[in-house]
Order: C-alpha cells, then structure tokens, then sequence
C-alpha cells in the first residue's frame, strides 16, 4: 500500500491510497472465502461452487466491493498516518476504476483539523480581578460552619415559626381527586424554605404540635405538571412535630471541635488565608476565561461544519448522560420542554461552534509559539487523574484505550496554551478600581 496526498483546499484534504495489484487479488479471494456460502447455484451444492463460476453468474466484479472495503478497513489509517493528517470527519471514496493485473488507486476526501495563523493573541487585554478577603468574607464563612454544626431540638411549648422544621403528613386533591406525589408521611419541611408551591408553607405558621391543618393553594401557570399548572388544590395536614435549630457559639470550643486549632482567632486565621488561596485561584479562573473570551472575540475564522456537527452530538451525548443521573432520558426532555431534537440541536449549535473555534485557535497557537509538554509532565497527569479515581497509571491507559496518552498530552498543551496566553495578556485595572488607587495615594 502506498498513500500519497494530491491537494489541500478549504481544509479538506484529497488523497490517494494505491494497492498492489496481488494485494487487491488476496482481498478479492478473501472475499469470496467468506461470502461463497451465500451463492446457491444449480450442479453444485451451497457453498461449494468454485469462484469463477460464481462470477460468471453474478458478474466479474461480485466480490470486489468486499474486498475493497477490507483493505480500507486498515489501509486507510495507515494513509492517514503515512500522510500525517489529523482528520475530523469520514472519508469518502471515488469509485476506482479496476484493470486485471494492475494496481488499484483510491481516490479520497476528508476534511482535515485547519491549520492556520493565528493573528490576535498576544498582548490581550483584560480586566484584572484581585479578590480581597476581610473581616466580612470570614465572618460568612464561621457562620456557614457554625450552621454546619447547628442540632435540631423539638420544641413543646409554643407555635410554629418561620425558620421552624416541622414533621407533617398531608393528602392533597384538586377538584376532591387525589393526584400523583401529592401525598407523604413523616415529612420534613422547613417553614419559609420555599420548597413547597406559594402560600403552602405560610399556612402552617402560628400551629400547634397534632394540629391538623387545611392548606388551600393555586398552583402556578408554569408548574412543571401541566395537569395541575394554574388549578386549586386543597392539602389537609397533621403537625406531628416541632423541631428548631439550636446554633453553638462561634467561640474557642467550636473551633476546636471542627478544626485543629485550640482557639478562635488561630481558626479565623486560618480561615481567612485558606479562602485568600480559593479566591486567588477563582481569580486566575476568571481571568483566563476572559482571555479566552477575548481571544474568541478578536479570531474570526472559517469552522468546518462537520468539526460543529460533532460537537453538537457530544454535547447532547453529555446532556444524555447529566439527564440520566436524574433518571431522565434526552427523548423525555424535549417533550416535557416541548422541544424536538432538532430544534436542541439548532439551540446547541451556537455554543458547539464558539467551543470549535477555540479549540482551532489554541492548537494553532500550540504550534506557532511550540507549546510542547514533557513525558513525565504526561505521567504526572495520569497520576493525578488515577489517584482521583482510586486507579493505577496502567488502568488509566486500560480504561482509557491507546490513545490514552494523545488525549494526555492535548489537555496538558490546551493548559500550557491558556497559561501562555494568561502570562501574556495585559491585566488592566477596573476604572474605579484606579481612581481608589489614586484617591489613596
């Protein structure tokens, strides 16, 4: 086999993929090793009639598709290996014309990664973020913590409040019927929660522990339910409990109960520079999210349609998925949103094209500045995507399948990439930001 690319245009490459003739013969042979079972033909029992009698019958050529479609089998990605090419789409064959005892030349299409320049990525400028944190952001934090550890105590002697859990049964019905999940028992709901429909939760304020409650309610027009969006539904409901919840101090004892500090101020210290840490690395995250922004803003550049057709069908794949966790299905979506698949496809395009477009740039940048990463910096990445799974580096290249270390390697270099950019790109101050500064001085 022989490859050997005739022209590039537009991205997509033409090729051609020469076999020998005693190639093209084996595979023609081999085509009829595998298909003689099929031919019934009189004189002979199925199965057994030689291959020239079957080409008499069904013509010269009744194997070569066969054997045309196996030697591509292989053939091909030894071509586009042989040819260096990154391909994105499938490729699609001319039919060849086929001579007795000569070679067989295919020629072929496929639309291939652009290559291109790149002319706007250096020097981009955006908005610096330096997140700050005071007094104000640690105070927040101790009274998540302290909420963290609040317990829950049954009050006897008094109403429910606002902010109360109380235990309740309740049986709804709209029109006198009982609906679907409009029933439970032994139910924890927080009064002001907002978790049950308008007006629900308020009417079980100012009760007692075995009072039995009627709840009347309108579910909104837009409820999730089109049979009860917008109708009057009555819920009748026993109190069986009273629940509040006690918070501890934010004191000495509490930071040494959820950390390994004996005092509060070492705990607030401590507290105040692990969230300087998280707001530094949200801050880079913003800021390279920019760059990628304004790298995308400043690039107008061609994307082949079927790199977005891709993209589209891994993005509703992905969405398949995140829906099935919820035991939902992506046909189940579009009817219950009243969409169809193709309309979702059209609403994902926009979003497919902008991450295409991204992807073309920063390999292109890749290549232009030589953004090469290291084998061991490959292993690390391995290592670190095993140790979040509890796996080793061989079952990682085992999960992963051969080209474990190209999918590897692409994300390191799609890193280096957005860091070079980052490191390059001219962080300006927001304009209030600047005239604080000049206040100060």
């Amino acid at each position: 086999m022989k490859a050997t690319q005739v022209s590039k245009e537009n991205g997509v490459v033409k090729f051609n993929i020469e076999f020998s003739a005693e190639e093209f013969k084996e595979a023609v042979n081999k085509a009829y090793l595998a298909n003689r079972g099929k031919f019934q033909i009189d004189g002979f029992r199925k199965g057994k009639a030689p291959r020239k009698i079957i080409e008499s019958h069904y013509g010269h050529d009744v194997f070569w598709d066969e054997a045309l479609n196996d030697l591509l089998e292989n053939g091909y990605f030894d071509a586009v290996k042989e040819m260096d090419l990154e391909v994105v789409s499938q490729p699609s064959f001319e039919s060849p014309e086929i001579k007795k005892d000569e070679p067989v030349v295919l020629t072929g299409t496929v639309t291939v990664f652009p290559e291109i320049e790149v002319e706007n990525y250096k020097g981009l400028e955006i908005e610096n973020v330096e997140t700050k944190i005071g007094e104000k952001e640690v105070k927040e934090e101790l009274e998540r913590v302290q909420k963290s550890q609040a317990r829950m105590e049954t009050v006897e002697d008094r109403k429910t409040e606002k902010g109360d859990t109380v235990i309740i049964d309740f049986e709804g019905t709209v029109d006198g019927e009982a609906f679907s999940g409009g029933s439970a028992e032994n139910y924890e709901l927080k009064l002001g929660s907002g978790q049950f429909i308008p007006g629900f939760e308020e009417q079980l304020e100012g009760k007692d522990a075995g009072e039995e409650v009627e709840v009347e309610v309108v579910f909104p027009g837009d409820y999730h339910a089109e049979e009860l969006a917008g109708k009057s539904a009555v819920f009748k409901c026993k109190i069986h409990e009273i629940k509040k919840e006690i918070l501890p101090e934010i004191d000495d004892e509490l930071a040494s109960d959820v950390s390994e500090f004996e005092t509060l101020a070492e705990y607030k210290k401590d507290l105040k520079k692990k969230l300087q840490e998280s707001a530094h690395e949200t801050d880079l995250s913003v800021m390279k999210d920019r760059v990628l922004e304004k790298l995308y803003e400043l690039n107008e550049i061609a994307v082949p349609e079927v790199m977005i057709a891709n993209e589209v069908e891994n993005m509703l794949y992905d969405m398949n998925q995140s829906l099935a966790a919820q035991g939902l299905g992506l046909q189940q979506y579009v009817e219950w949103t009243g969409k169809t698949l193709d309309s979702l496809r059209e609403e994902t395009k926009p979003e497919a094209e902008k991450r295409i477009r991204t992807r073309i740039l920063l390999k292109n940048i890749i290549r232009m500045e030589n953004l090469e990463v290291e084998d061991e910096e490959i292993k690390e990445l391995m290592e670190d995507f095993g140790k979040q799974y509890g796996m080793t580096v061989d079952q990682v290249k085992e999960m992963a399948g051969s080209n474990t270390e190209n999918y590897f390697r692409e994300d390191a270099q799609t890193k280096k990439a957005i860091d070079w950019l980052f490191d390059n790109a001219v962080k300006v101050e927001k304009k209030a930001e600047k005239k604080a500064k000049k206040d100060e001085e």
